[in-house]
């Protein structure tokens, strides 16, 4: 199933949540968005090419890895990353959750394993710095993410939402949100949701100001990374 068809087939009433910006002002904070993207995808493009060099070397192509999210309105977007994971790492993944009990649990709780056998060196590497993320600046580019928003999900996860999923569509998902700042992997699944729901109906420049400032931080101290 897809976004669209979850929407279409009415699991939960549809929310659009009044914004507080208006037309002119959305266009201006879209354009803006874009422009911050722009210009640290050319600051950062030195670094960004060394990561490339070193999954490269590790065990070649591809380079990036794009896997579909769920984007405001329901569409779906490829949200790239640098590829962190094994080549073969579905039937890698497949075979443990059919061998081990605990980390199937574990996945089928918080979408996520403590110890991913699937994460390269350079994977473990680039995920507890964050590097694994400078590509979703294309995504912000591309109109498709912001730098701040909910957390990017997969389909199945709106499910997992519930009435929280009418928030997440009303928003775009963002590199960094309010749940990076506030505990990140730490954080048990409903946390996320809850922190995701509460930056949509709080939403603002000074909210979106701080996060990015507090999210220096988190990155640099590595807080709740994993």
């Amino acid at each position: 199933m897809d976004a669209h068809t979850f929407m279409a087939q009415g699991r939960g009433v549809a929310l659009r949540l009044h914004s507080r910006a208006g037309p002119a002002q959305q266009q201006a904070q879209a354009l803006m968005q874009r422009l911050a993207a722009l210009l640290l995808l050319l600051l950062l493009a030195p670094l960004m090419g060394v990561v490339a060099f070193l999954i490269w070397r590790r065990d070649g192509a591809p380079i990036l890895f794009g896997h579909y999210r769920v984007g405001r309105d329901g569409r779906l977007f490829k949200c790239l990353k640098f590829r962190t994971m094994v080549r073969d790492a579905q039937p890698v993944l497949e075979r443990l959750l059919r061998e081990n009990p605990a980390a199937r649990a574990q996945w089928q709780a918080e979408q996520k394993l403590d110890d991913d056998p699937r994460i390269t060196p350079v994977g473990r590497f680039l995920r507890r710095t964050s590097l694994d993320e400078l590509p979703q600046l294309i995504n912000v580019l591309r109109g498709e993410m912001a730098l701040v928003g909910p957390r990017p999900i997969t389909v199945p996860e709106l499910e997992r939402y519930g009435p929280a999923r009418w928030h997440y569509l009303n928003a775009l998902p963002g590199m960094t949100g309010l749940w990076q700042v506030s505990g990140r992997n730490d954080l048990s699944y409903d946390e996320r949701v809850r922190l995701d729901r509460r930056y949509v109906e709080r939403h603002d420049l000074a909210l979106d100001l701080g996060i990015l400032a507090r999210t220096v931080k988190v990155v640099l101290w590595r807080d709740g990374a994993r």
